[in-house]
């Protein structure tokens, strides 16, 4: 059970993540410049690495073990960005 715990709120984390993602990258694309695209393109980095940061940080005070939340929510950013990058082409 613990272990469907941590594979479940590391889905959540890294979806609330890529979602973030997502909006930095609308708004980078909004501006219509490479320069806010390229900084657009870091923040996100930023963002991703902030996200599974604070999980490998926060893997003493998890009542389980955190390397299947880490997992977790690598794959949730990873497709959630996917995602979100196929919808906002699609929308262009």
């Amino acid at each position: 059970m613990n272990i469907a715990l941590a594979i479940l709120l590391g889905l959540i984390w890294g979806a609330l993540a890529a979602l973030l993602g997502g909006v930095v990258t609308r708004r980078s694309l909004a501006k219509n410049s490479t320069s806010a695209l390229m900084a657009g393109n870091l923040l996100r980095t930023l963002i991703d690495l902030t996200a599974l940061g604070i999980v490998f940080l926060l893997r003493k005070l998890l009542p389980f073990d955190y390397t299947w939340m880490l997992i977790a929510a690598a794959v949730a950013l990873s497709i959630g960005t996917i995602v979100i990058s196929y919808r906002i082409a699609g929308k262009k």
